[in-house]
């Protein structure tokens, strides 16, 4: 217990230079202010705190991992096995389908627009579970899971969560995912809980709006940072782990930083801060599968749309 523990390394493992923790205040550009914080505050509120331990470890309990989802616990993007799932079940009307596809046809082309615009085609990408209750979307999301993710869990990825559970730590996924589903996955891969997008529900139905933004880039950071207020964690005795430059925020917050099937300028920023490189993907070729992680609940039309094709094939 208290003990500093050096991460492992294997045969995938690109060698590194020590190097001291990065100032978090090098990235603060990076910050889009309350609307990160917010969400970052929300995600650390809603995390499970209690999941399983090793038997017979002392609990490291200032210690904890955070590891990103899509396209480093998991290949691909979870929302778009989620939504091809879900459009697999006739989840979607016809008209549903066509308004979401339509509105990405119209953000792709129309460029980003102002923050508020974002939001709100963030939050018609969620409408499609307005009226819906949250236990029929976690039962559906158990059912996807088995069915179109478990396959797809990186096995380096996951040892190195299963390190630290043995070395008596806690560790959660840090995720735009919403909440539900990245509380699925954490489940079935024994970890400790998630920090996902906290998506709105009263009485246990969903409003379709989110609970601050999406957990995204900053966002994640401001989380990993109230998580570790509430949980007495020492930052600095912590861990991270990504494939995105997006998420170089909380990348940099914690004392080990590690960079698991990153893209390019991932790849080239942890070598010049010496931040360990795995890539487990053969060749190093890159494994996205359907939409970028960046696009977050966003990319839910365009998963939508190639659902609708699974389930016609099928």
């Amino acid at each position: 217990m208290g003990r500093r523990r050096e991460t492992p390394r294997a045969s995938d493992a690109e060698p590194v230079d020590d190097a001291s923790v990065p100032d978090p205040a090098e990235l603060t550009a990076l910050d889009d202010g309350g609307a990160a914080r917010d969400a970052g505050a929300a995600a650390a509120a809603a995390a499970d705190t209690e999941g399983p331990v090793a038997p017979s470890v002392p609990p490291d309990l200032t210690a904890a991992a955070f590891f990103d989802v899509d396209n480093t616990m998991m290949m691909g993007a979870s929302i778009f096995h989620f939504a091809r799932g879900l459009a697999a079940r006739n989840f979607f009307s016809g008209a549903d389908l066509r308004g979401f596809v339509w509105q990405q046809v119209k953000f792709r082309l129309g460029g980003e627009g102002t923050p508020e615009d974002i939001r709100q085609h963030r939050e018609l990408a969620l409408s499609f579970v307005a009226g819906r209750e949250v236990s029929e979307l976690v039962e559906l999301g158990e059912e996807i899971y088995d069915e179109l993710m478990s396959d797809r869990i990186w096995e380096g990825t996951r040892a190195l969560a299963q390190m630290h559970l043995d070395a008596g730590q806690r560790v959660w996924l840090v995720t735009a995912t919403p909440l539900e589903l990245a509380g699925i996955i954490a489940r079935r891969l024994g970890l400790t809980g998630a920090l996902g997008t906290v998506a709105e529900h009263d009485g246990g139905v969903y409003t379709g709006r989110l609970v601050g933004e999406l957990l995204h880039g900053p966002a994640k950071a401001h989380a990993v940072r109230a998580l570790a207020t509430r949980e007495g964690l020492d930052l600095r005795r912590c861990s991270a782990y990504s494939d995105s430059i997006n998420d170089a925020p909380m990348l940099s917050v914690v004392g080990t930083a590690v960079a698991v099937n990153p893209d390019a300028e991932l790849r080239g920023l942890a070598r010049k801060r010496g931040w360990e490189i795995r890539d487990f993907r053969s060749g190093r070729r890159v494994a996205r599968i359907g939409v970028p992680s960046v696009l977050g609940a966003g990319a839910v039309a365009g998963a939508v749309a190639a659902g609708a094709a699974y389930r016609r094939r099928g």
